[in-house]
């Protein structure tokens, strides 16, 4: 069984600074919280000590200043994240949602490339058309399920 990748939003804001610094001290963190946040600094410690548990953050002790580090990097942890929100969804409709996310999210011309790519090998083998997967047994559902 793995672990949820469902974290509040505030734990994800943590996780981009120490994602962009890589290693990084508590006195860090809390500088960078603080200047687009109004949150104190035990709650930007309860929320590191938070990801610490979850195993999200490792965290080493130099002196009398703590060091955090990701265990997961970001892209898996988007990967992740995304796939338990995927997981919840009617198969017929992911690939709508996903064009969807093409129109609307920057994306770079070199990432369109692959995309592109990638669309072209997975056509080749596709079916002409995705199963619900809402009901069991194949049940009846309405079109827009």
């Amino acid at each position: 069984m793995t672990k949820s990748t469902m974290i509040p939003e505030s734990e994800w804001e943590i996780m981009r600074i120490i994602w962009t610094t890589g290693t990084i001290g508590s006195s860090e963190v809390i500088a960078n919280l603080q200047e687009k946040t109004t949150w104190s600094e035990s709650t930007i410690k309860t929320l590191l000590r938070r990801l610490v548990e979850q195993g999200w953050l490792k965290t080493e002790k130099k002196g009398r200043k703590f060091f955090y580090t990701p265990t997961v990097g970001q892209t898996e942890m988007m990967y992740r994240t995304s796939m338990e929100m995927f997981d919840r969804m009617c198969d017929m409709h992911k690939g709508d949602l996903l064009i969807d996310l093409l129109k609307s999210l920057p994306i770079s011309k070199s990432d369109l490339t692959k995309i592109a790519k990638l669309a072209s090998e997975k056509a080749k083998s596709a079916p002409e058309t995705i199963p619900c997967n809402c009901l069991p047994g194949n049940k009846t559902h309405r079109k827009d399920c």
